[in-house]
């Protein structure tokens, strides 16, 4: 992944599938706030790519329900409500016994350059280390 073009601000930008292209097209657009693209980058490297591509299997599928392997919750308190208009709460989802990854996903926005209606993940942080 490129960073974003100089010019405009956008903070969130595309993530591409860990390990190369997916299976199956994915239901959810799952963004990365752009701080954390070098890090997005490298999670393969630093959880594995079984690890990663779980995570992107969970969130560019089925982001509001459980994940098939590992655990996610839903955080509480007036901080982790929903940045925009449509999202969820954030939800923390555990990718490594020390890892994190918060986002929050929408099944209904027109954001973006095209307007065009569309579901959307936005990862908010990646942290791999203890917490």
């Amino acid at each position: 992944m490129s960073d974003p073009q100089p010019g405009a601000y956008r903070p969130y930008v595309a993530a591409r599938s860990p390990g190369g292209r997916p299976d199956t097209k994915p239901v959810y657009r799952v963004l990365v706030h752009r701080r954390f693209v070098a890090v997005w980058n490298g999670l393969a490297d630093q959880v594995g790519v079984t690890a990663a591509r779980q995570f992107w299997t969970h969130a560019s599928s089925t982001p509001g329900m459980p994940p098939a392997v590992g655990s996610s919750t839903v955080l509480r308190g007036k901080h982790h409500g929903p940045k925009w208009e449509g999202y969820s709460r954030t939800i923390h989802y555990e990718i490594s016994g020390a890892g994190r990854i918060d986002y929050q996903y929408s099944n209904d926005t027109c954001e973006g350059d095209h307007g065009d209606p569309h579901q959307v993940v936005k990862i908010l942080t990646i942290d791999l280390g203890s917490h």
